[in-house]
């Protein structure tokens, strides 16, 4: 049984994804709140954990290693984040749908099987709404917006979300907008996301959310009456943003002014040219998990305070790394 977050006891959660963008904090939120936590990772990781935090290094595609995890960690909760997302899920779309839509289908029949099935938090995501033009769409997203995705990972986390809800567990969906790092190396300038972030419609509109908001928001569903409910986490209004602006303001604050090559805005007159991310109406959301707590100003103002003294260094070579990042552009 588990008691409750900020309780003096807590049962046992289980994280799938630990070390990824959304899930190092995500354990750190749970541990720091009293569980058990049980982090499973299908590769060697780097990332520091808070002590006591315990790791299985689990393969999630196999079914068998899925059954085996959860009976013998026999958890209270599920925190299912492991996936694959863009750009990697493009290049690697095979893997991609083992792992976020098969992994999903072990995760839920193992689950079931308990004895005392777990509540289960399932990581959704923006991008099964599809591309949303922003000259024909003024109004925000919400739970009732149709669901039509356009691309690969869209179609994969509609196909896992679809098994979650139609399980006879205790399920929540949280359908995350674009998650954001104030930690440079969660989030890496490689040649593929630069290439990537290029290729995107400058004048998208993008509602971001900090990491640690979004593990706030996971485990307040532990014990919150949210049980059945689909809830959309993004950051509060100052992380509306436009796509060609994030990476630069990003950027910006590591002292690499102008190190991004720019993409070029979407065609108004299309419906179907623009990447599946809208602004979102999160007032429900933010009244039931009270999770937004790091305004996107103070992220980029934390982002300068970390790099501190090397912005300086940086400010000179920026123009050079500027020339050798634009050959990566779309």
């Amino acid at each position: 049984m588990f008691y409750g977050i900020g309780d003096a006891m807590s049962g046992t959660v289980l994280i799938t994804g630990a070390f990824g963008l959304v899930g190092c904090d995500t354990v750190r939120r749970f541990a720091r709140d009293g569980w058990r936590v049980v982090a499973t990772a299908h590769r060697r990781a780097d990332a520091a954990l808070p002590r006591g935090v315990e790791t299985r290094w689990t393969d999630l595609t196999d079914p068998d290693c899925v059954d085996r995890l959860v009976t013998e960690v026999s958890p209270d909760v599920i925190v299912h984040l492991a996936a694959v997302i863009p750009p990697l899920a493009y290049r690697y779309a095979r893997f991609a749908r083992k792992a976020n839509v098969d992994a999903t289908a072990a995760l839920v029949r193992a689950a079931e099987s308990q004895p005392t099935p777990p509540r289960f938090l399932h990581a959704s995501s923006v991008a099964l709404y599809g591309a949303r033009n922003p000259y024909h769409h003024a109004d925000l997203l919400d739970v009732d917006t149709p669901l039509r995705p356009c691309e690969l990972y869209g179609g994969h986390k509609l196909e896992a979300e679809l098994l979650v809800r139609s399980s006879s567990l205790a399920w929540v969906v949280l359908r995350l907008g674009g998650v954001l790092s104030v930690d440079p190396l969660a989030m890496p300038f490689t040649p593929d996301i630069v290439y990537f972030g290029s290729a995107l419609p400058t004048d998208g509109r993008v509602h971001c959310v900090d990491t640690r908001d979004v593990a706030v928001a996971f485990a307040a569903c532990a014990d919150r009456d949210v049980v059945g409910q689909i809830l959309l986490i993004a950051g509060d209004d100052t992380h509306r943003l436009r796509q060609g602006g994030i990476g630069s303001a990003m950027a910006a604050t590591q002292g690499m002014v102008g190190l991004l090559p720019q993409g070029r805005p979407g065609d108004p007159d299309s419906d179907d040219g623009w990447f599946p991310n809208d602004w979102m109406d999160v007032a429900r959301e933010q009244r039931l998990l009270n999770f937004q707590q790091h305004p996107w100003p103070d992220m980029l103002a934390e982002m300068s305070a970390r790099a501190g003294w090397k912005r300086t260094p940086r400010k000179l070579i920026a123009p050079i790394a500027h020339q050798l990042v634009k050959r990566h552009g779309a």
